[in-house]
C-alpha cells in the first residue's frame, strides 16, 4: 500500500464529495489555469490537455503525493462544445441547444505520482439524451437549481435528472465531474486500495 498523500487538483465541491466516498484522506487544491480551448483543438485533445495542466501546475509544491485531476466538457452531435455557462442567458442557450437532443460528456482524468513521474490518464465517455423541453421547464430549472458551475447546464444528481430522456455510460460520478470506478483502478496501479486492510 502506498503511503503518498492524495491531492485532489480541483476546488469543485462535486468533485470533493465525489471522492470523499473511497473514504481515502486527501486534501483540495486550486491549480488556477487557463481552460480555454486552443484553436482547432478536438474536444477530446481539449479535456486531455486541460486535465493533465491542473496536475503538472500543483506539481512542484507536492513532489512527494499523487495528484488526481479531472476536466469536464460537453460536446453536441455537430461538435460544439459546452463548458460551464457562469451565467442564466449562457445556460438558456446551453440548454436550448441540448433540447430533445444526445450529448456526449467528456471526462479527462489524471493521476501523477509526483515521486517517480508515473502519469496515468484517461478520458471517459458518458452519453445523456435530453427530453423535448419547454421553454418554461428550461427557465424553472435554472432558477431552482443555478448550475451556472457546471458543463452542460444541469446537475444530474439533483433536480437535472428532470431533464433527461436516458443516460449511458459505465459509470453516473463521470457525469458528476469525477469518473471514480476508473480512478479506482488508477490509485490501484499505484498500489492505493480503500479496501486493503491497511485502511480498515
Amino acid at each position: 500500500m502506498s503511503d503518498l498523500p492524495l491531492v485532489l487538483a480541483s476546488s469543485s465541491p462535486y468533485r470533493s464529495a465525489i471522492l470523499e466516498k473511497i473514504n481515502l484522506p486527501f486534501i483540495s487544491v486550486s491549480p488556477n489555469i487557463n481552460e480555454s480551448a486552443h484553436n482547432n483543438e478536438s474536444p477530446e485533445a481539449l479535456v486531455a490537455r486541460v486535465t493533465q495542466e491542473k496536475a503538472f501546475a500543483i506539481q512542484s509544491n507536492f513532489p512527494n503525493h499523487l495528484i488526481i485531476s479531472s476536466d469536464q466538457i460537453a460536446t453536441l452531435s455537430d461538435g460544439t462544445i459546452l463548458t460551464k455557462p457562469h451565467t442564466h442567458d449562457n445556460a438558456i442557450k446551453q440548454l436550448q441547444a441540448c433540447n430533445g437532443k444526445r450529448v456526449t460528456f467528456l471526462t479527462g482524468l489524471s493521476l501523477l505520482n509526483t515521486a517517480t513521474h508515473n502519469h496515468q490518464l484517461i478520458i471517459e465517455p458518458f452519453d445523456v439524451t435530453f427530453r423535448t423541453l419547454s421553454n418554461d421547464e428550461i427557465d424553472n430549472y435554472l432558477r431552482l437549481e443555478q448550475p451556472y458551475d457546471c458543463a452542460g447546464s444541469f446537475k444530474v444528481e439533483g433536480l437535472g435528472i428532470c431533464l433527461f430522456e436516458s443516460l449511458t455510460g459505465n459509470d453516473i460520478n463521470a457525469l458528476v465531474g469525477l469518473p471514480l470506478i476508473k480512478l479506482l483502478e488508477l490509485l490501484r496501479n499505484e498500489s492505493v486500495n480503500p479496501l486493503s486492510k491497511r485502511n480498515n
